[in-house]
């Protein structure tokens, strides 16, 4: 199983371990909380997600105790930009926003064909309204921007995207990983693992 985030582009990779315990350490050195029994829901491209968003969020919101599944556009193999194959648990149009704690767009070049899924943008804004946590990487803001859930909320993107986000509404800050209430952006693959913890940090009700 995995979790479900947007995002495109060719700057947008990835790779990492499923496998932890205990009180891991976050890139600051501080142990990261517990989130055991959190579902986290991570929605990737059939083709050409970025493996490394998909893992390396994964990893950290496994190793804390929660429990991940991935979404896409049907329950046939999904393939990354490196070469990763992954098997989807659901389809995007049977998602139940209310069985998650979290929903995740994942990126890579694939991604922006959530940008304008109405299918995608009705699952962001009842995350949004149910009080879910809300996150997207690399490209994958561009779909929240779309959706009309990042008006007046600070978020970053990869760089390229930016104007995107502006147009929908959203305070571009250029940020690695950025939060905002409950919505998390990122701007890419080298920002994966920071933007997992940061994704269990808010599940656990801390930053």
């Amino acid at each position: 199983m995995l979790v479900l985030v947007v995002g495109l582009l060719g700057g947008c990779t990835g790779a990492g371990s499923r496998e932890g315990g205990g009180t891991a350490a976050g890139r600051g050195g501080a142990p990261l909380s517990r989130i055991d029994g959190k579902k986290v829901l991570m929605i990737i491209a059939p083709r050409d997600f970025r493996d490394e968003e998909l893992t390396e969020p994964r990893s950290v919101v496994e190793a804390q105790g929660g429990k991940v599944w991935v979404a896409s556009t049907s329950v046939g193999e999904a393939r990354g930009m490196r070469g990763l194959r992954v098997k989807p648990d659901l389809s995007l149009d049977r998602v139940r926003v209310s069985d998650y704690d979290a929903v995740v767009f994942v990126g890579g070049g694939g991604a922006s064909c959530y940008w304008d899924d109405e299918t995608a943008w009705a699952i962001a804004r009842e995350a949004v309204a149910r009080g879910k946590v809300l996150a997207a990487i690399c490209v994958a803001p561009v779909t929240l921007a779309k959706a009309g859930v990042l008006r007046g909320k600070r978020a970053t993107v990869w760089p390229s995207e930016k104007a995107r986000l502006k147009e929908g509404g959203a305070e571009y800050t250029g940020a690695r990983v950025e939060v905002d209430g409950l919505i998390i952006t990122a701007d890419g693959p080298a920002s994966a693992r920071a933007f997992g913890e940061k994704i269990v940090a808010v599940l656990a009700g801390s930053r």
